[in-house]
C-alpha cells in the first residue's frame, strides 16, 4: 500500500519531469525557428531561460554572495545567450517586441507600485514622502561634485566630467535622460546632437551594470551589518510590510484577479493624468495610489488583494522580466568598447557618489542607509524603469520599487531641470 507521504514524493518527481519536459519542447521549438509570435512565444522562452539561468546565479559561489546572485547573471547571461547569436534572431527579435511595445515592463511596474504602496502602513508613507526628495538631492550633488572633481585629478574638464557623464547617468535613463538631456545641450552650445550621443550612451550602459553589482554588493553589508539595512524597509524602525495587518481572508484565484485588475486600473490612472498634466505616468500613478492610500477611502481588502498580486507577480515574473532587459536592453558590445580607465573610473566614481550621498543623507532623514543608498542612489544611476527592476532584484528589495520610481522619474527630471539652468549660466 502507498502511504501519503510515497505519493508525495511520486508526484513531486511526476511534476518535474512534466515541467522539465515543456521546458525542453519550448526550447527545441525555439532553436528551430518555430517560436509562436507574439506574447506567447516570448513569454514561454524568457520564463525557461529566466528560471535556469536564476537558479545557476543563487548556487555559484561569489555570485551569489557578492554580486546579487541570480538576477545579474539573469540579465548578463541572457544578453550574451541572444546577442552573441546562440539563440536564433528570430527569438531575439520576438522578446525584444514584446518587452519595447508589448507592455510587459509597464504591467510588472504597476504591479509592484501598486501593491507595495498599498501594503505599506498609512503612517509610515506620510513620514517617507515627505523626507525622500533630499535624499534624492543628496544623491544627485555628492556623484556630480565627486565626478567632477576626480575628472579635474585625470586632466579632465569639470564642466565636461558632470555633463557628459554624470548628469546623463543620474537623469532617468535613455527616453527621459539622455535624449533630452541632448537636446538641452546641442541647442545652447552648438555641440553636435549625433557626438554628444555617442558619448552619453556608453555612461548610461556602464553606470546600469554597475548600478546593479553595486546593488548586490549592497545586499551583502546589510547581511554582515545589520543595523545599517531595514530588510526592504526604509524608515529606521519600520515594522516589515509582513507584520502589518495584512491579515487575508482567503487567497484565491477571485483575490489575485482583484489585485491585477487594481495595478492595471492604476496605471490607466496615471495615463490619463499623464495628457493634462506633464509629467511621467508612472510619477502621477504613484501619486495617485499615495493619495488614495492616505486618505482611507480604500477598503482594507482591496488593499490586501493588491498586496497580494505584487506577491504574485515578483515570485513568478521577476526572472522572465530581467531576461528581456538583458535581450532587449543590455548591450554588451557598447559596454565593452567604451571601457577605458579614466571613462570607467568617471562612471564608478559618478554611481559611488549617488549612493554615498543618497546613504549618507537618508541616515540624516531618519532612513536605514542601505535602502536609501538603493532606491535613492542606484535608482537614480541606473537606466530607468527597466534598471529598478534589475537593481531591486540584485540587491534582493522588490517593495521598495515606489521608491524606485520616484527617483527615476522625480529624480531624472530634477536632473534636466538643473541641466539647463548650468548650461544657460554656461553658454
Amino acid at each position: 500500500m502507498i502511504t501519503n507521504d510515497a505519493m508525495t514524493v511520486r508526484d513531486q518527481r511526476t511534476s518535474k519531469i512534466i515541467l522539465a519536459i515543456a521546458a525542453i519542447t519550448i526550447l527545441l521549438a525555439t532553436f528551430a525557428g518555430k517560436m509562436p509570435s507574439g506574447m506567447i512565444g516570448a513569454l514561454g522562452i524568457m520564463v525557461i531561460i529566466g528560471f535556469i539561468l536564476n537558479y545557476i546565479g543563487d548556487r555559484t559561489p561569489i555570485i551569489n554572495q557578492f554580486f546579487g546572485g541570480g538576477a545579474i547573471v539573469v540579465i548578463f547571461g541572457s544578453a550574451y545567450l541572444f546577442h552573441s547569436g546562440l539563440f536564433p534572431s528570430s527569438a531575439e527579435s520576438n522578446v525584444t517586441t514584446f518587452m519595447k511595445s508589448g507592455g510587459f515592463l509597464a504591467f510588472y511596474v504597476a504591479s509592484l507600485v501598486t501593491g507595495s504602496i498599498f501594503g505599506m502602513d498609512t503612517q509610515t508613507l506620510k513620514q517617507a514622502a515627505l523626507k525622500y526628495i533630499p535624499v534624492i538631492l543628496g544623491s544627485a550633488f555628492f556623484a556630480c561634485i565627486f565626478t567632477g572633481l576626480v575628472g579635474m585629478l585625470v586632466s579632465k574638464d569639470f564642466y565636461d566630467s558632470v555633463m557628459l557623464i554624470a548628469l546623463p547617468i543620474m537623469g532617468g535613463g535613455m527616453g527621459a535622460g539622455a535624449v533630452p538631456l541632448v537636446e538641452i545641450m546641442s541647442g545652447k552650445t552648438g555641440m553636435n546632437a549625433e557626438t554628444l550621443m555617442s558619448q552619453m550612451v556608453p555612461a548610461l550602459a556602464i553606470g546600469n551594470a554597475i548600478a546593479i553589482v553595486i546593488a548586490g554588493l549592497l545586499n551583502k553589508l546589510g547581511q554582515m551589518a545589520p543595523s545599517l539595512t531595514g530588510n526592504g524597509q526604509l524608515i529606521r524602525g519600520q515594522k516589515p510590510i509582513e507584520e502589518e495587518d495584512q491579515t487575508i481572508t482567503g487567497l484565491n484565484v477571485t483575490t489575485l484577479g482583484i489585485g491585477a485588475l487594481l495595478a492595471v486600473s492604476m496605471y490607466f490612472i496615471g495615463t490619463l493624468l499623464s495628457n493634462y498634466i506633464s509629467m511621467h505616468t508612472y510619477a502621477l500613478m504613484i501619486l495617485s495610489i499615495a493619495i488614495i492610500k492616505v486618505s482611507g477611502i480604500m477598503p482594507k481588502a482591496l488593499e490586501q488583494a493588491a498586496f497580494s498580486w505584487y506577491k504574485f507577480v515578483v515570485g513568478n515574473l521577476t526572472p522572465a522580466l530581467l531576461v528581456g532587459i538583458g535581450v532587449a536592453y543590455t548591450d554588451l558590445n557598447q559596454i565593452l568598447n567604451a571601457l577605458s580607465p579614466i571613462y570607467f573610473l568617471l562612471v564608478l566614481i559618478t554611481v559611488l557618489g549617488a549612493v554615498f550621498g543618497a546613504g549618507l543623507i537618508g541616515w540624516l532623514m531618519g532612513f536605514y542607509p542601505i535602502e536609501a543608498a538603493i532606491t535613492g542612489g542606484l535608482c537614480m544611476a541606473n537606466m530607468g524603469g527597466t534598471g529598478d527592476v534589475a537593481v531591486l532584484a540584485a540587491s534582493k528589495r522588490m517593495e521598495l520599487m515606489p521608491f524606485a520610481q520616484i527617483s527615476s522619474r522625480i529624480g531624472g527630471a530634477f536632473m534636466l531641470i538643473l541641466a539647463t539652468i548650468v548650461v544657460q549660466a554656461i553658454a
